[in-house]
């Protein structure tokens, strides 16, 4: 088994970022959203170096494969913020291996550095491995989730 690098993704990273929007396309079988209408390099620039974003890509000589996407969210009751997984692949073939478990690691430790009180991550029901993944990380809530239509 060869090793992986995990990356914290720059301003500069927007060549490797576009490889994980692939790859997200590719996992969650939604190239649609994730490659049909790719904003353009300076949004992903700002994104990127942005304070409010984290971006982590595991590469493995030189190839994305797998990674997330995560938001930093300013609490408004207290001087704090919590840190949301909004996306978690890792491509099939590299799957089993602790890719995405390392990926959540390193995250912790960019939170730690933050201040960041909580990260959280929601999975669908439908979805088994990345529900064993986060019951082994963290402590289960049963939510419901709303998507609520802008007109």
């Amino acid at each position: 088994m060869k090793s992986h690098l995990i990356r914290h993704m720059t301003a500069g990273d927007v060549v490797v970022f576009r490889e994980l929007l692939t790859l997200f396309g590719e996992a969650f079988d939604d190239a649609e959203t994730y490659c049909g209408a790719q904003p353009g390099a300076a949004y992903l620039e700002e994104r990127l170096g942005s304070e409010d974003f984290i971006a982590l890509a595991a590469l493995q000589d030189g190839r994305v494969i797998g990674g997330l996407a995560a938001y930093v969210l300013k609490k408004f009751e207290q001087e704090r913020s919590e840190i949301y997984i909004y996306d978690l692949a890792v491509a099939e073939e590299h799957r089993r291996r602790g890719i995405a478990t390392a990926l959540i690691e390193d995250l912790k430790r960019i939170a730690a550095a933050r201040g960041a009180y909580v990260i959280y991550v929601q999975a669908d029901v439908t979805d088994p491995p990345a529900i064993a993944l986060y019951t082994k990380l963290g402590i289960r809530e049963e939510v419901l989730h709303f998507d609520i239509e802008v007109k």
